[in-house]
C-alpha cells in the first residue's frame, strides 16, 4: 500500500510538473524590435496556446519624397507613414509559421505641391493661382488587415521576425490654390473649384489602380 502510494504521489507530481511545464510553453510573450515598409517600432505578442495567441504593433516614422505628373500639373510629395495594428495570430503547425488576421489602423499620407506645366491652368494665369497645394491620403482609419509570418514565439530566447501582409487603400484627395483664389466671390471662381475639384477626382483615380498597401516588416524578438 505504501509502495502504491509513493508511486501515485510521483506520478500525480510528474504530471503536474508536465502540465506546468505545458502552461509555460504555451504561455509565452515575445517583445520584437521591427522595421519595414510602414515604418520602424515595436511589436509584442502573447501566445497563450500552441496555435493561438494575439499581438499588438506600431510602426512609424518613415518618410521619403516622391514626384508625380498629370496631364497639366507636376506634383512632388512628401510621404508619411504610421501603423497600428492589432491581430489574432495562428500556428498552423504549432511552429514558428503562424497567419495573421484583425484590424490596423494606418496612417499613410502625401503633402503635394502641384505646379501647372503652362502659363494658363484651366483657363486662369498661373500667376494669378499660384500653385496647388493638398494632401493625398492613400489609407486611414480602422482597416481590416491579412498576413503571413515567422515569430519564434514556441521557444524562450532570442529569435527572428518576419511577416507580410496587405491593407486595402481608400485614397482622398484634398487640393487648394496658392492664393485661394476659388475661395473668393472674384469672377471664374466657381468654374474654378469645379477644376479643382475635377483634378482630385483624376489624382483618386489614379490612386486607386493600386487597392491594396503591402505591409512587410523584418525584426528581431525576445520570448519570455
Amino acid at each position: 500500500m505504501k509502495r502504491m502510494t509513493a508511486t501515485s504521489v510521483i506520478a500525480t507530481l510528474c504530471l503536474l510538473g508536465t502540465t506546468h511545464a505545458q502552461a509555460q510553453e504555451n504561455n509565452r510573450i515575445t517583445l520584437g524590435a521591427v522595421a519595414g515598409s510602414t515604418g520602424v517600432g515595436a511589436d509584442v505578442a502573447w501566445r497563450f496556446s500552441d496555435r493561438l495567441g494575439i499581438s499588438a504593433r506600431y510602426t512609424g516614422g518613415l518618410d521619403w519624397s516622391t514626384d508625380y505628373s498629370t496631364s497639366d500639373v507636376d506634383y512632388d510629395g512628401d510621404v508619411n507613414l504610421a501603423a497600428g495594428k492589432l491581430t489574432l495570430d495562428y500556428y498552423p503547425f504549432a511552429g514558428g509559421f503562424f497567419l495573421s488576421a484583425g484590424l490596423m489602423l494606418p496612417d499613410i499620407e502625401a503633402d503635394v505641391v502641384g505646379r501647372p506645366r503652362n502659363e494658363v491652368y484651366q483657363e486662369f494665369p498661373t500667376d494669378l493661382l499660384g500653385n496647388l497645394h493638398g494632401t493625398v491620403t492613400l489609407a486611414d482609419g480602422i482597416q481590416p488587415y491579412a498576413g503571413v509570418g515567422w515569430r519564434q514565439a514556441h521557444r524562450s530566447g532570442f529569435g527572428v521576425f518576419a511577416e507580410v501582409g496587405v491593407i486595402p487603400t481608400d485614397p482622398d484627395v484634398s487640393l487648394r490654390t496658392s492664393t485661394r483664389y476659388e475661395d473668393t466671390d472674384e469672377p471664374g471662381a466657381p468654374q474654378l473649384r469645379q477644376a479643382i475639384r475635377q483634378e482630385e477626382q483624376r489624382l483618386e483615380n489614379d490612386a486607386e489602380k493600386w487597392p491594396v498597401y503591402p505591409v512587410a516588416v523584418i525584426g528581431v524578438s525576445y520570448t519570455f
